[in-house]
């Protein structure tokens, strides 16, 4: 074939469209009960399932929102024929809901056992559209990957030992008694405890700031505040504790902080001079943990 046909021939040949794009959502979760947790399994939990109900249009059943699964992929029917679908996973189109959703509905459509790999969403339904809002999801912090097989498999002694590698490869996270959305965790020898905040970021730490200005922001005598990080539109600051602190022992300081933060939110008006410098330090030196 010539040049000049085959330069026609391409000419001609349609192209492909594009995928259409989504657009970024500074806040995905916003709506959801239970944003700060679905916050909190997307970013800082190694090992959590949150049970949550479909709406009437789309089975009215449960199913399981999980941190993450084997060789992350987005969704798995397991054998006993419970629906999972990840929240971790390396698939980002700038709207952590509608990524969900779009895994979700693949899974859901799986006649029999299997794995969703990789969705790559086109705007569409979100979490938002495919759950029931009035039900509270039930959240359950896990020690190990557990959930990733049923009852029957999990009896089998190769599995069984894997489940309990995963319990001593993961760090140890529990939830704080009696707060709500605080996460006590132990990496690398030391004890931290991140509180994912459900306040707009701003208003969090415009409030924040006024108690650390205050010389307030330590929780107790030796745990001491160490910054904070942006997650899915939300603030989640962070303290390092008293080597040996356990989650049991968080209750009273976290909800004395809490009080102070309330008392905070509550002031109106422009920060003064010593707030608007505790604020810019806050922002500056947002940790990654």
């Amino acid at each position: 074939m010539s040049k000049k046909k085959r330069q026609g021939r391409r000419r001609a040949e349609p192209k492909a469209a594009k995928p259409a794009k989504i657009e970024f959502v500074a806040r995905p979760f916003a709506g959801l009960p239970g944003e700060e947790d679905l916050v909190a399994m997307t970013q800082i939990l190694p090992a959590a399932t949150a049970t949550v109900r479909l709406r009437e249009e789309h089975g009215g059943g449960r199913v399981h929102l999980v941190t993450l699964l084997p060789e992350l992929v987005q969704g798995m029917r397991r054998a006993d024929g419970e629906v999972l679908v990840a929240l971790q996973t390396t698939m980002h189109s700038g709207d952590a809901s509608r990524d969900a959703a779009a895994a979700l509905l693949e899974t859901l459509a799986l006649q029999e056992t299997g794995v969703v790999r990789q969705v790559r969403p086109e705007p569409g339904p979100r979490l938002q559209d495919i759950l029931d809002l009035e039900a509270q999801p039930e959240v359950s912090v896990r020690e190990a990957l557990d959930y990733w097989v049923d009852d029957a498999a999990a009896a089998d002694e190769a599995t069984a030992s894997a489940i309990e590698r995963s319990k001593e490869e993961l760090p140890p996270t529990r939830p704080v008694p009696g707060v709500e959305h605080a996460y006590w965790c132990r990496l690398n020898g030391k004890e931290f405890v991140r509180w994912v905040r459900g306040e707009d970021e701003d208003e969090f730490f415009n409030a924040f700031a006024r108690v650390h200005a205050a010389r307030e922001s330590d929780l107790e005598e030796g745990a001491r505040f160490i910054g904070a990080f942006r997650a899915c539109g939300l603030a989640i600051p962070v303290w390092e504790l008293v080597p040996g602190t356990e989650a049991e022992e968080l209750t009273r300081p976290l909800q004395a902080m809490g009080q102070r933060l309330e008392a905070a939110l509550a002031q109106d008006g422009p920060l003064d001079a010593a707030a608007r410098r505790a604020k810019a330090g806050i922002i500056s030196r947002q940790v990654n943990l």
